[in-house]
């Protein structure tokens, strides 16, 4: 496997982690307070690596789907 494989899985998990350490940094009591009032928990920065660990997840499923396919069962 080339570095631009390793490279492209490590993106995903890097802002999955990312959006996680952004919204306990951003978990004030307001926040807390919004949250259990049925508003979404988190913005901004938070929102956006999530979507970002969406956007790279194909890379993973690709992966995941080639040892489905090349394990007999």
């Amino acid at each position: 496997m080339n570095w631009s494989r390793w490279l492209a899985l490590a993106a995903s998990p890097s802002f999955a982690l990312m959006a996680l350490v952004s919204l306990v940094q951003g978990a004030d009591p307001a926040t807390l307070l919004c949250s259990a009032a049925g508003r979404a928990p988190f913005g901004g920065m938070t929102a956006m690596y999530a979507l970002m660990s969406l956007f790279h997840a194909p890379v993973w499923i690709r992966l995941i789907g080639a040892r489905s396919e090349a394990e007999p069962r």
